[in-house]
């Protein structure tokens, strides 16, 4: 047994101690490795499970994610929150694969200097987020979030509606010619109490039509921001979708 371990020492030594042998080794490790996770992908039509709510933004929802990332929210603020208990019962059930398969660039981090937002949609007032976004320590004396109440004075302006859904259409998000077509007058729609939705709420399911901001007179970059924040994680039906992940699970075993 003594001089079977002096020759597996041995030979680790030599191998330790001869680099290029110790590169080569080291290269099939990794490829054989790479191989195992990779290969599989290649046999799956699509590597998430579509879920059942999950739909594109409304271009009002998008406007308000685009000034989301451009105000580095995402800095401090993660959309993605672990299976782990402590964070299921702080944040709500665990974030699903399909709820950001029309994210782009998706907000999943593992950084967080405020709270997980996947699942903020409905939890506050829209009057709680413009004042909060206003002025955060009037709502959370201990927040070291800047203030952002200027979102409200600034009138949402976005250059082409219809090209920023066809953009968006062009790598993989399932927008319709109609909602394209659409997309300026449903942009003021969802937010101007005094326009007309049309069919809106029917192309975009759970769409929230209403003034925002407070200020039924125009719309702005605040009421963008609050739609998006308000709809973030109303989408699925959390319980029917952990019904579903426990059925799967179950039948893996």
């Amino acid at each position: 047994m003594s001089n079977k371990n002096e020759q597996v020492s041995t030979r680790h030594q030599k191998l330790e101690r001869n680099v290029t042998l110790m590169a080569v080794a080291t290269l099939v490790t990794v490829a054989i490795g790479g191989l195992v996770q990779i290969t599989p992908l290649f046999y799956l039509d699509n590597t998430i499970e579509k879920v059942e709510g999950v739909r594109p933004y409304t271009p009002l929802e998008q406007a308000g994610r685009d000034i989301y990332i451009r105000e580095g929210c995402y800095v401090c603020h993660s959309q993605m929150i672990r299976p782990f208990r402590d964070e299921v019962e702080r944040y709500g059930f665990y974030s699903l694969a399909a709820e950001s398969m029309y994210d782009h660039p998706f907000q999943w981090g593992s950084k967080r200097t405020g709270p997980d937002l996947a699942r903020v949609g409905g939890r506050y007032s829209d009057s709680w987020h413009v004042q909060h976004l206003t002025d955060p320590q009037s709502v959370v004396p201990e927040s070291v979030m800047p203030q952002y109440g200027f979102l409200a004075e600034n009138t949402l302006k976005v250059a082409d509606p219809s090209a920023m859904l066809t953009a968006l259409s062009r790598v993989g998000v399932p927008y319709s010619e109609t909602d394209i077509e659409k997309a300026a007058s449903d942009m003021i729609a969802q937010a101007d109490p005094d326009a007309d939705p049309g069919d809106l709420a029917t192309r975009y399911p759970k769409a929230q039509i209403r003034d925002f901001d407070g200020d039924p007179t125009r719309v702005t970059e605040m009421d963008a921001l609050v739609a998006y924040l308000q709809m973030l994680g109303t989408l699925v039906d959390v319980n029917s979708a952990a019904a579903q992940q426990e059925l799967a699970e179950e039948k893996g075993r």
